[in-house]
C-alpha cells in the first residue's frame, strides 16, 4: 500500500503542484520567522557580549519603574549615585568603577535633520574613560574633554551615525538631550565589533556634560565595575554587595549582557516575530483549506482505484493509511524545501531592514535544530489533517463501487447530513454572543463559532450566491452569453466543491478584513478623538515611530512668537501607578484649556497645578474614583501618593492618566514632548503665522508645523503599520488561495474532459472554452471574496464593540479599501483561470469524447 501512494503521488504531479506551493508558502514563512528570530537573538547576543567583555559586575537600584519605557534598552530604574564608584574602587578585587549614564539624544546631521529614527533609540551619555568598562571603542580622534563655559562640547559619535549624518571629526552639530547642545565632533566610535547597535544612534559627553543634560549632578544610570585578573564576577559581586546602601544590589556581568539581550527581545525581537508568525499562521490556515479541497477531488476522482483495492483485499485501514502516506510524504518534501526557502526569507527580510534604514547587526543565518524540526512537524501535521477527511471517505469506499463510475458530486460522509444543522447552530450562537457583547473573550468565542459556522454553511450558500453572482457580474447573461450561463451552472452543480475551492480565500479574506476594518475604526477615532479636542491652530508633533521628542523649550520658544497666544507642550512619561508600569500625560495644565477640550466627568483640570492632584480619565476611573489617592512612584524613585482631582472623558494620548508638566519635570531627568498645541491671538491667520513659527524650530530640527487637519492624520499615522500589514496579508493569501483555485479549475478539466468534448464538439470554440473556465473561476473567486468580505467585518465590528467598551473606539469603514479587497479577489479569480482555461482549450477533441 505504501508502493501505491508513493506511485499515486508521482503519477499525480502536476495535480498536486498548488498543494505543493500551499505548504511550501506556510512552512515557507514559519522557518524563517524562527531563524530571523535565532539569528537576530544570536547576533545581539554575541554583540552585547563582545561590547561587555570586560564588565564584571553592575550595581543598579532596586527601584524598577518599568521593564522596558525610558531606557535605551528595557528597563527604567531609579538613579545611583555617581560617586559611589569612589567607594568601589577601593574593594578588594575591583579593578575599576565608572558611572555609566544612558539618556536620550538627537543628533542632528549636516543638513540639520534628524539621524535615525524608524523605531532604534536616539541615545547620548557620557563618554566612560576604561577601554575595559566602555561598551564603545574609538575608531578615529579621541576621547571629549571638557571646555570652558561657551564653546561647544565635545562629543563621540558612533560611527553608523556619522555615516548617516554625513558628519567627521571636526565637524558642529547639535544633539537634542531635548535642550539643544552645540556639540564638535572629537572622535568617531564603534560598539563592539560593529559601527553601532543596528541604526541606533550615540553621542557619548564627558561626565560632565552628561549629568547636566542627560541626568542630575551626581547622578548616573548604572555603576559598571571591573575585576582584577584572576577575580571571578561572582567574587567581585559578593564582595560590591556589602558595600552597597540599602535600595541599591549588584548582578554579574553575564546577567547583565543577558538582562539587555532579553531586553531587546522584549522590545524589538517579539513584535517581528509576531509579526512575522502572523503571516506564517494565516498562510498555514488558508494552504490546510486548499489541501482539504485538493484531496477531496482527488480522492472522489480515485473512487473506483479504492474499490478495486477493497476488493482485492486491501482493508479500510490499508486504505486510510496509504492516503495519508501519499498527503505525509508531499507534506513533508514540500516542508523541506519550505525550510529552505525560510533561509531565503530570513536573509530578504535582513535586507528589507536595511534599506528601510533599519539596519540590524551583521552576522550570518542561525539555522537551529529546532527551526528545521518544528518546520518540517508542523508541515507535514497541517498536510496530514487536511487531508485527513478525504482520507477517511476513500476507507469508507465499497468494494461494489468499482463496478461503476463515481463522480465527485457523489461522494459523501456521513458527516455532510449532520453537517448544516450543525453548522446553522453555531452560526446563530457565534452572531447572538458576538451582538451580545461583554467581554472580549465572550466576543472571542462568539466570532470563533460564527467562523466555523459559516464555513459549514458554505455549500448551502454556494449554489444560490453564485447563481445570483452570475446574473449580476453577466448582466443576465448579456455580457458572457452562453459561456457566461454554462459557467454558473457549472459552478453551482456541485456546491461543496465549489465552497470549498471559495473556503481558502474566504478565510484570507476575512482575516486581512477583519484587520483593515478595526485599523480603520481606530484611526477614525484617532482623527475624531483630535476633532473634539484640538481647539488650537497650529502644532508640532514628534513622528509617532522612533521619532524621539521635542525639547520643552520649544514650547517657551514659540509662545514668545508673535501672533501665538498660547503655546502649550504635551509628553508622555513612564511611572508605576498603583504598582503597574504606566504611561502618564504631562503638560501645563494652567493653560491646557486655551490649546485643548477635555471631556469633564468630574473635578476639574485646575486641581492639577503644582502636583496637587492627579487626573484620570472615565477608563481609570473605575479603579480609582474622584477624590481616591493614588500611589505614584516617579522615574527618579520618589513616592507619591496623589489625590484623584479630575476626571475625563478619553481624547486619544490623554486616555489614562494627567499631570501637570512642572510636577514631572520635579522627578524626571530628561523631560521630552511629544507636541506642542498653539492657540493663535485673534486676527492672527494661520497662513500669517506658519513662516515665523517655522523660522522658530529651525534649532530643533525643523519639524513639522501642522494645521488641524495635517495634526490629526500624524496622530493617527501608526495605524497605517497595520494597515500595511493587512495589504501584505493580502497578497499572502490571494497567492496561496490562487494556487488552490487553480488547481481545483485543473482537476475539474480533468474530470470533464468528455464534457468539454462535447461541447467542443457541438461548436464551442477554443476562445469560449477558455472564456468557460475563466468565468466559473471569477465566480468562485467572487464567492470567496464576497464571503470574507462580509465575515471579516462582521467579526471587526463586533471586536470594536466589545473593546469600545473600555476606550473610544468606534466602528468605521473604508469602502475604498474595501473595494480594493474585491478587486484583488477578482483578478485572482481570472489570474487562477489562466492554465486550466489554456488546458482545456488545447484539449484534443476526439480524444475527450472517447474518454470514459
Amino acid at each position: 500500500m505504501l508502493t501505491i501512494a508513493l506511485r499515486n503521488l508521482t503519477a499525480r504531479r502536476r495535480r498536486l503542484i498548488g498543494t505543493f506551493l500551499a505548504v511550501f508558502l506556510g512552512v515557507a514563512f514559519l522557518a524563517g520567522t524562527l531563524t530571523l528570530n535565532a539569528t537576530l537573538s544570536r547576533n545581539f547576543s554575541n554583540l552585547f557580549a563582545t561590547a561587555d567583555t570586560g564588565v564584571s559586575a553592575v550595581v543598579q537600584s532596586d527601584t524598577l519603574i518599568s521593564t522596558s519605557g525610558g531606557a535605551a534598552f528595557g528597563g527604567l530604574r531609579a538613579p545611583v549615585s555617581s560617586q559611589l564608584a569612589d567607594t568601589i574602587r577601593k574593594v578588594p578585587g575591583v579593578a575599576d568603577a565608572q558611572p555609566e549614564i544612558v539618556g536620550y539624544g538627537q543628533l542632528l546631521g549636516a543638513d540639520g535633520k534628524a539621524v535615525g529614527g524608524n523605531g532604534p533609540p536616539r541615545t547620548a551619555g557620557n563618554w566612560i574613560p576604561s577601554a575595559a568598562l566602555n561598551p564603545y571603542r574609538l575608531l578615529d580622534g579621541r576621547a571629549p574633554r571638557d571646555v570652558p563655559a561657551g564653546q561647544p562640547v565635545e562629543a563621540v559619535i558612533n560611527r553608523g551615525a556619522a555615516e548617516s549624518g554625513q558628519l567627521k571629526i571636526g565637524d558642529t552639530t547639535i544633539v537634542q538631550t531635548p535642550l539643544p547642545v552645540r556639540i564638535t565632533i572629537v572622535g568617531i566610535a564603534g560598539f563592539g565589533t560593529q559601527n553601532g547597535i543596528g541604526e541606533v544612534t550615540y553621542a557619548g559627553f564627558t561626565q560632565a556634560v552628561a549629568q547636566k543634560y542627560i541626568a542630575r549632578p551626581g547622578q548616573a544610570s548604572e555603576i559598571l565595575i571591573a575585576a582584577q585578573p584572576g577575580v571571578s564576577q561572582g567574587s567581585v559581586v559578593a564582595a560590591v554587595s556589602k558595600t552597597l546602601p540599602p535600595g541599591l544590589s549588584a548582578i554579574s556581568g553575564a546577567q547583565y549582557t543577558k538582562a539587555t539581550t532579553a531586553a531587546i527581545g522584549t522590545a524589538f525581537l517579539t513584535f517581528f516575530k509576531g509579526f512575522l508568525l502572523v503571516f506564517a499562521a494565516v498562510a498555514l490556515l488558508v494552504a490546510a483549506f486548499s489541501i482539504h479541497n485538493t484531496y477531496t477531488i482527488l480522492i472522489a476522482q480515485r473512487t473506483r482505484e479504492n474499490a478495486l483495492l477493497r476488493a482485492l483485499g486491501a482493508s479500510r485501514g490499508q486504505v486510510l493509511g496509504s492516503s495519508l502516506a501519499e498527503a505525509a510524504a508531499l507534506g513533508q518534501a514540500a516542508s523541506a524545501v519550505g525550510v529552505v526557502g525560510g533561509l531565503g526569507i530570513a536573509q530578504a527580510l535582513k535586507a528589507l531592514f536595511d534599506v528601510a534604514g533599519f539596519a540590524l547587526p551583521a552576522g550570518g543565518l542561525a539555522v537551529t535544530r529546532t527551526t528545521i524540526a518544528l518546520a518540517l512537524v508542523v508541515g507535514v501535521g497541517v498536510t496530514a489533517l487536511a487531508a485527513l477527511s478525504p482520507a477517511v471517505r476513500a476507507s469508507r469506499v465499497a468494494p461494489l463501487a468499482a463496478l461503476r463510475e463515481a463522480s465527485v458530486g457523489e461522494t459523501r460522509s456521513g458527516f455532510s447530513r449532520v453537517r448544516s444543522p450543525i453548522g446553522g447552530v453555531l452560526l446563530a450562537g457565534g452572531v447572538v454572543s458576538a451582538i451580545a457583547g461583554g467581554s472580549l473573550a465572550v466576543v472571542g468565542a462568539g466570532a470563533a463559532a460564527t467562523t466555523v459556522g459559516v464555513l459549514m454553511l458554505g455549500p448551502v450558500a454556494a449554489r444560490g450566491a453564485v447563481r445570483v453572482l452570475g446574473s449580476v457580474v453577466t448582466v443576465g447573461g448579456r455580457l458572457a452569453g452562453t459561456t457566461g450561463v454554462l459557467a454558473r451552472r457549472n459552478a453551482a452543480r456541485d456546491p461543496r466543491r465549489t465552497s470549498a475551492t471559495a473556503t481558502a480565500l474566504m478565510v484570507g479574506v476575512a482575516v486581512v478584513t477583519l484587520l483593515t476594518v478595526f485599523a480603520t475604526s481606530v484611526k477614525a477615532s484617532l482623527k475624531s478623538d483630535v476633532d473634539r479636542s484640538f481647539v488650537g491652530d497650529l502644532a508640532v508633533s514628534a513622528p509617532a515611530f522612533g521619532g524621539g521628542g521635542l525639547s520643552p523649550q520649544l514650547a517657551v520658544d514659540l509662545q514668545k512668537v508673535p501672533g501665538v497666544q498660547a503655546a502649550v507642550g504635551i509628553g508622555q512619561g513612564t511611572a508605576s501607578v498603583a504598582g503597574s508600569a504606566t504611561n502618564l500625560t504631562f503638560a501645563d495644565t494652567g493653560k491646557l484649556n486655551e490649546t485643548m477640550s477635555l471631556d469633564v466627568r468630574g473635578g476639574s483640570v485646575a486641581t492639577l497645578a503644582g502636583g496637587r492632584a492627579i487626573g484620570v480619565s472615565a477608563s481609570e476611573a473605575k479603579k480609582h474614583p474622584l477624590g481616591s489617592a493614588v500611589p505614584v512612584v516617579f522615574p527618579d524613585g520618589t513616592t507619591s501618593t496623589i489625590p484623584v482631582g479630575f476626571v475625563y472623558g478619553p481624547r486619544g494620548s490623554f486616555d489614562g492618566y494627567l499631570i501637570d508638566a512642572a510636577a514631572w519635570s520635579a522627578h524626571a531627568n530628561q523631560v521630552t514632548d511629544s507636541s506642542v498645541i498653539m492657540k493663535l491671538a485673534p486676527g492672527t491667520s494661520v497662513a500669517a503665522a506658519r513662516p515665523a513659527v517655522t523660522a522658530a524650530m529651525v534649532p530643533y530640527g525643523s519639524p513639522d508645523v501642522q494645521d488641524r487637519q495635517q495634526y490629526a492624520d500624524s496622530q493617527a499615522s501608526g495605524v497605517d503599520v497595520v494597515l500595511t500589514i493587512s495589504y501584505v496579508l493580502l497578497v499572502l493569501a490571494i497567492v496561496i488561495a490562487l494556487a488552490g483555485i487553480a488547481n481545483t479549475l485543473a482537476l475539474s478539466v480533468h474530470e470533464r474532459t468528455r464534457e468539454l468534448g462535447l461541447l467542443r464538439a457541438v461548436g464551442l470554440t477554443r476562445r469560449q472554452t477558455r472564456a468557460l473556465v475563466r468565468w466559473e473561476s471569477l465566480l468562485v473567486a467572487l464567492f470567496g471574496t464576497l464571503g470574507g468580505v462580509a465575515l471579516g467585518t462582521f467579526l471587526a465590528w463586533a471586536l470594536v464593540r466589545a473593546a469600545g467598551s473600555s476606550t473610544a473606539i468606534g466602528f468605521a469603514v473604508s469602502p475604498g479599501a474595501l473595494a480594493l479587497i474585491l478587486g484583488a479577489g477578482a483578478v485572482a479569480g481570472v489570474a487562477a483561470a489562466t492554465r486550466p482555461a489554456s488546458r482545456a482549450a488545447r484539449l484534443d477533441l476526439l480524444g475527450a469524447i472517447a474518454t470514459e
